[in-house]
């Protein structure tokens, strides 16, 4: 919620001296001085005193009118409500903007209008009648986008008239919201994605069991621990009261891959083959959430999103809420990257996000990809227990390749990722995410127990 001082940015009279008023007559104030000094001229040329008068009543009162707004002091505060902060694109958010009279005198006519984007939609604008000394008055309005990105809104204007229309002034609060657009998703059906039903695995409590009493790593004991986990060995070889550490289930990973190369997708737009490869992948990312997965996003680039802790994999709990929330924040404004290959989203997987056994599941959506890059994405595969690739056919989309650019056909691109171990699906235009995901069912995603261990 943004709020403007009591007598802030947004308060009428404040800020901008009276030669900063005068450039507030409208067209009309301007009208009339200007057939003020005309009469005035002509009077003088004729002798008439009366229409010297009459010129001097025509030039005065639009100046008079400057003078009274610049004088008047309005104390108000303005403050602005987004509900809800971040929404999907083409559904709608409601804003609600309140204005208070904190001083002891009632205003005017005020003239009430939010600054948004056009994409958004048109600049609001409201008409608020007097406002008792204390009251408030409070409007609406809605605002949608087609496509995702991150929307100002503000600051928010008031604007002051005269009952004759001569003069216009405009004050400005110094707030602003905003207002972030994220990619349509949509709900994925299940699918035994690394043979287990969901992200959490055993094999550590595996481990556990089979590892001697020796091997267990005990710490301190705290206030509340059940004093039947007591490791009376650890007692008595470190002088202290030891327990063992409790057997806590591990989340299985799960990286979701973005080409975003220019030279990968040609064309722009809503439905653009981009677009529908940044929705798909906002959408998998929600579901091998959904299911308990420890996720990151990974673009071509190498950067991943949470971060670069713990191989930029989010946590369990509030934190992977919040991981959630910033990795659907970095795909409303993922742009096009000017990159060449896929050799740091190479050296990223390979590096910190799975282990030496290869584990864990990789979800990747590729564009056009020539010979190198093809067996660079092939090798991927090696370093996780499973692995999917929608590969985008944007001819399909009427992209053309980039000069240069000696994309291998689509049939070849699916059988080399097959013959690697991918489950490689085509994706065209008109076609649906999830049906997609549900062909998975006949494919393979890998052939490992569990996904990657934490």
């Amino acid at each position: 919620m943004g709020a403007g001082a009591p007598r802030g940015a947004g308060g009428p009279g404040e800020g901008g001296g009276l030669r900063a008023s005068l450039s507030g007559l409208t067209t009309r104030g301007r009208s009339f001085v200007a057939a003020g000094i005309a009469a005035a001229a002509c009077a003088y040329v004729l002798g008439q005193g009366a229409l010297l008068r009459v010129g001097m009543l025509l030039a005065l009162l639009p100046l008079i009118c400057v003078y009274a707004l610049h004088r008047t002091r309005y104390r108000v505060s303005g403050s602005r409500r987004l509900t809800p902060g971040r929404v999907p694109a083409g559904a709608e958010a409601r804003v609600q903007l309140r204005m208070d009279n904190v001083s002891r005198l009632p205003t005017g006519l005020l003239m009430l209008q939010d600054r948004v984007p056009y994409v958004l939609g048109p600049r609001p604008r409201f008409v608020l009648d007097r406002v008792e000394p204390g009251g408030r008055r409070e409007v609406s309005y809605r605002v949608r986008s087609d496509l995702r990105g991150r929307y100002p809104l503000g600051p928010l204007q008031l604007r002051l008239t005269d009952p004759f229309g001569l003069v216009e002034l405009t004050r400005s609060f110094s707030t602003y919201d905003t207002l972030t657009v994220i990619p349509r998703t949509e709900p994925l059906p299940p699918v035994r994605l690394t043979g287990e039903a969901n992200g959490y695995g055993d094999g550590s409590r595996r481990s556990l069991a089979l590892a001697g009493d020796d091997d267990v790593i005990p710490r301190g004991y705290r206030r509340g621990d059940d004093l039947r986990r007591v490791h009376w060995r650890s007692t008595a070889r470190y002088g202290e009261l030891m327990v063992r550490r409790e057997e806590q289930p591990q989340r299985s990973r799960a990286t979701v891959l973005l080409d975003t190369r220019r030279l990968a997708f040609d064309g722009a737009g809503p439905d653009s083959a981009f677009e529908w490869a940044v929705s798909a992948a906002a959408s998998s990312l929600v579901h091998v959430l959904e299911q308990g997965f420890s996720t990151r996003l990974l673009t071509d680039t190498g950067d991943a999103v949470p971060g670069e802790g713990g191989g930029g994999f989010s946590a369990g709990g509030q934190e992977s809420a919040e991981a959630a929330g910033l990795m659907m924040d970095t795909l409303a404004v993922v742009v096009h990257s000017d990159g060449a290959g896929l050799s740091r989203a190479y050296d990223a997987v390979r590096g910190s996000g799975f282990g030496e056994g290869g584990d864990g599941l990789l979800v990747a959506f590729f564009g056009d990809l020539d010979d190198a890059q093809t067996e660079m994405a092939a090798r991927m595969r090696q370093r996780t227990s499973g692995a999917l690739a929608f590969v985008l056919d944007t001819r399909a989309w009427g992209g053309q390749p980039a000069p240069g650019h000696d994309v291998v056909p689509l049939e070849e691109r699916l059988r080399r990722l097959r013959d690697a171990g991918w489950t490689a699906l085509a994706a065209r235009p008109g076609e649906a995410f999830g049906e997609l995901w549900r062909q998975a069912r006949a494919g393979r995603f890998g052939t490992g127990t569990s996904g990657g261990r934490e």
